[in-house]
């Protein structure tokens, strides 16, 4: 597809507003989709034909308004000036119309074709509001299309909108003295930048980046003399002016809505306002917590290993028989099925062993996601984290790390304090297992009984907050920034929207890693045949069986988990069945291989947030306090038992 005559169409709106359910409806495509915040933290882009059009549908993280406080936020407001979208489609949640008709009164100063998609008037009917969307669309001078998009509902009418989208001819007015200013600084700027309004009034209100923005465009010398222009108007005008504005808007978006607007007198209580009040609740939310996780062990280890043992058993043996009697012995006995075979180690590890535990645990992450539980979480570990020296906005890159280490680690950008930022990218990288090493470590810790579990993970959490309170003492202080968490509605389960993202995070798991699992086999066998293998475990003897004290085998789980942490604790699940691993040495096996060093893939994601240097210095740090916890714990294990 030619991109000179792609149309671009970029979709913004708050956090967790539908923004990717409304990509993934246009364009056929998947993108991650859950009822938390930070879903979506960059920008996606996919090309597709609507119509008789070739489209660039554009995804953004969520954005409050043009005046930004995040970098988030700036790297969609720069999508948004650089890419020059001719068409927005803004997502309104309509249980939160006010705070998107703050983004609209920005939106609509652009003057670009824009369509409405208002998302959620399920849940708002329930609660006995109603939006009059042809009123709404009135007012704001552009299309409104109905939608609720987790069904499918309204795309065909939003796809049919794109070619009819048109400029909103709609601002907010604030007097003669701002309106006339804003005027004259815009015809200051040159033609080639279409949107000098908003930037006039991003000017005005002292936004901190527009400054820098502009001056690569213009030069220093000409946006001082703009700038200069804008102090001028503030000394005209009484008062304090950026307040002044957002005064006049907040009474342009309370006129808008109490004309579009209908409540009922008596609204029902809902339900699922109990639950989630309940789940962040001081005193309720741990034990709600705690049978969260009881409920993921359980199943993990009844289900998912259950499970992966009937599949080895029906599926592999006959395989492992088969080539036994094609091969008995030798270099292509050992190739396929040997020690490290590349269908043994390799595909039946990845499709036999890891698949069906991933499986599950994804099925029951993906619910609590759904439901909205991880944010509601958020806000009840609060308190925890102030301990730590950390405000509340670091909770969610924390929560995050246990879906995945690499994306929580590029979620830490939207924190503003650098301290902030280097203790939540430790912690990540040092105490907290992602989802497919949390349902693994949970098998395998299974198979040796509940105790094993919550030693191993009581041990993980003791050494998180230790790190953080230490971290809290050496870093030097910053100003606390405060805590504002945007809780979405908790809601029931959909089956269908549950696994249909369980299935892509399995393929995308398939996609990304089942050939490692093969090309690491494969290099674990060429390494063992050249001898190497033995060379290195040698090496490590001192350390992995007179410290940690595990079999000379872990040495492969180890190596392999900066592959994939997947193939690392796959191996370790079959020492485990084999009985080369006993209680002790199952739960220290899970201590070492979740704090001793991330993925290289998370690797990479510290390396580009936080820099080289301090990368490094990090996973140095990393790997010598993984190796002290790990070797004083099974000392101790040792001394107690």
């Amino acid at each position: 597809m030619d991109s000179e005559s792609a149309r671009k169409i970029m979709i913004v709106g708050l956090p967790n507003s539908g923004k990717s359910q409304v990509f993934n409806n246009l364009t056929g495509e998947y993108t991650v989709v859950a009822n938390s915040p930070l879903t979506t933290i960059q920008l996606k882009r996919t090309r597709c034909r609507i119509g008789n059009q070739i489209c660039e549908i554009i995804d953004t993280p969520g954005l409050h308004g043009l005046y930004v406080h995040s970098e988030e936020e700036l790297v969609v407001r720069d999508a948004i000036f650089s890419d020059r979208p001719d068409v927005i489609i803004q997502c309104m949640d309509a249980n939160r119309l006010k705070q998107s008709l703050t983004l609209a009164a920005d939106l609509l100063t652009l003057s670009l074709p824009m369509i409405i998609s208002l998302n959620a008037l399920d849940e708002t009917s329930r609660k006995g509001i109603w939006i009059d969307s042809e009123g709404l669309s009135r007012l704001l001078g552009v299309p409104v299309v109905e939608s609720m998009a987790i069904y499918g509902q309204g795309t065909r009418e939003l796809k049919g909108l794109l070619e009819k989208a048109r400029r909103a001819m709609v601002k907010v007015r604030y007097g003669d003295v701002i309106d006339d200013g804003l005027l004259t600084m815009g015809a200051e700027l040159r033609d080639d930048f279409p949107y000098n309004y908003t930037a006039s009034l991003l000017m005005l209100r002292k936004d901190p980046f527009i400054m820098g923005q502009l001056a690569k465009t213009y030069g220093d010398l000409k946006v001082k003399s703009i700038q200069k222009e804008a102090d001028e108007i503030r000394g005209r005008f009484r008062g304090n002016i950026n307040r002044f504005i957002i005064g006049k808007r907040n009474r342009w978006i309370d006129d808008v809505t109490e004309k579009v607007i209908k409540k009922q007198k008596i609204a029902p209580r809902e339900f699922s306002q109990r639950v989630a009040g309940l789940s962040r609740h001081p005193v309720y939310g741990l034990p709600i917590l705690l049978m969260v996780i009881y409920a993921m062990f359980y199943l993990v280890v009844n289900v998912a290993n259950v499970l992966s043992e009937w599949m080895t058993a029906m599926l592999w043996t006959p395989v492992e028989t088969l080539i036994t009697r094609v091969f008995p012995s030798g270099f292509w006995h050992e190739l396929c099925i040997g020690e490290y075979g590349v269908l043994s180690l390799g595909l039946a590890n990845a499709l036999l062993t890891v698949l069906p535990i991933l499986g599950v645990f994804f099925l029951l992450f993906n619910t609590l996601e759904d439901i909205g539980y991880i944010p509601n979480l958020s806000v009840m570990t609060n308190r925890v984290l102030n301990k730590l020296g950390l405000s509340g906005n670091a909770i969610l890159p924390l929560v995050l790390g246990f879906g995945c280490k690499t994306m929580a680690v590029l979620t830490t950008r939207t924190l503003r304090s650098k301290r902030e930022r280097n203790i939540v990218v430790f912690l990540i990288a040092f105490s907290i297992p992602c989802a497919a090493q949390l349902g693994l470590n949970m098998s395998i810790l299974g198979m040796m009984g509940a105790g094993s579990f919550i030693i191993a993970f009581s041990v993980l959490a003791f050494i998180g907050v230790a790190a953080g309170m230490g971290l809290n003492m050496i870093l030097k202080g910053e100003e606390k920034i405060p805590f504002i968490q945007e809780l979405p509605a908790i809601r029931f389960p959909r089956p269908m929207p549950v696994l249909k993202k369980t299935y892509y995070r399995l393929y995308w798991f398939l996609k990304e890693s089942l050939l490692v699992f093969v090309y690491a086999a494969l290099a674990l066998f060429t390494a063992d045949r050249l001898g190497i293998l033995d060379a290195v475990k040698r090496g490590l003897s001192p350390v992995i069986e007179g410290v940690l004290g595990l079999p000379l085998a872990m040495t492969d789980a180890i190596i392999l988990c900066f592959a994939r942490r997947e193939a690392g604790a796959g191996f370790m699940i079959n020492l485990v069945r084999n009985g080369e691993m006993d209680y002790i040495q199952s739960i220290v096996a899970v201590v070492i291989t979740t704090t001793f060093a991330p993925c290289f893939a998370t690797v990479m994601a510290m390396g580009k947030e936080l820099g080289a240097r301090r990368t490094l210095m990090m996973m140095v740090a990393i790997g010598i306090s993984a190796l002290v916890v790990s070797g004083s714990l099974r000392w101790i294990l040792i001394t107690i038992r």
